[in-house]
């Protein structure tokens, strides 16, 4: 059974940084594409970022320029750098992985981001 596991939350005054760890139990190389969510209290989840095998990022236009999002297949890690952190930024982040439409998608529990004015 595949695992993952977020780590790097935490609590940020605004315009500072963090960086999010998403770890695999098992190899991500062949994964097509890795997503981080965030999920707001009391909204939606709301997808952040992605990024596919080959490399190419997507962002939601508010985070375009302050976040990055990467992957290491030799260390079966997702990443999300996140610079010039604002209070619309806090949520629970979490690391996802999508499947066919017939199996269910690959998520994390969650860390959590809170950014203070």
């Amino acid at each position: 059974q595949v695992q993952l596991v977020e780590s790097g939350g935490g609590l940020v005054q605004a315009g500072g940084s963090l960086r999010l760890v998403c770890e695999s139990s098992t190899k991500i190389m062949n994964w097509i594409r890795m997503r981080w969510y965030r999920q707001a209290p009391g909204e939606q989840r709301v997808l952040v970022a992605g990024i596919s095998v080959s490399g190419r990022p997507t962002y939601i236009d508010s985070v375009k320029g302050r976040f990055t999002i990467s992957r290491d297949s030799a260390k079966n890690a997702l990443y999300l750098q996140m610079n010039s952190l604002k209070p619309e930024d806090t949520g629970d982040y979490h690391c996802n992985v999508p499947r066919s439409p017939l199996l269910s998608d690959y998520w994390g529990q969650g860390t959590q981001v809170t950014v203070s004015s």
